[in-house]
């Protein structure tokens, strides 16, 4: 599976360095780093409704605050 993060101008605003963060230690709490990859990149051209994540394509937005709970729903159950 793979995560993509949007760290351009608007979404680092908007707390993508700490989504960053929570993600890579989740993805290490839960032993996943074989089955998760996580990247980043630069505008995805819908800085509006920023900070925008990726999975498999599929786009989300997130806040700091958001991240766990996003994790434990939308993550979880795929690779588990």
């Amino acid at each position: 599976m793979k995560i993509t993060i949007c760290i351009g101008s608007s979404c680092h605003l908007k707390g993508s360095r700490q989504i960053v963060e929570q993600l890579q230690y989740l993805v290490a709490e839960n032993n996943l780093k074989d089955k998760v990859e996580l990247s980043g990149t630069f505008c995805m051209g819908n800085c509006v409704n920023g900070v925008n994540v990726t999975v498999d394509d599929k786009l989300y937005s997130l806040s700091p605050e958001t991240t766990k709970d996003f994790f434990e729903k939308e993550i979880l159950p795929k690779v588990k």
